[in-house]
């Protein structure tokens, strides 16, 4: 697992207020009660804080899943870079 891939491994856990046991990985929206559109955007400001990155209003709507918001970091982050 990537250190991205842990950081917001911890972050999905903490936001959602997941049990430590979930597979975060294979999560998707939707799949929980707590991934709603409220836990969707209060997971969105988490990440944003984190990884101090800006998502954009396609990529808030776009990041359907674990696997989409890693990619999604790694890229912000490169651009910043």
């Amino acid at each position: 697992m990537s250190e991205v891939a842990a950081k917001l491994r911890e972050v999905f856990v903490e936001s959602l207020e997941l049990d430590e046991d979930v597979n975060v990985e294979t999560l998707k929206y939707r799949d929980i009660d707590a991934w709603d559109s409220v836990g969707h955007m209060a997971l969105v400001a988490a990440i944003e804080d984190e990884f101090d990155v800006q998502f954009d209003t396609d990529q808030v709507i776009d990041m359907s899943s674990f696997k989409v918001a890693v990619d999604m970091v790694t890229q912000l982050q490169a651009a910043n870079a």
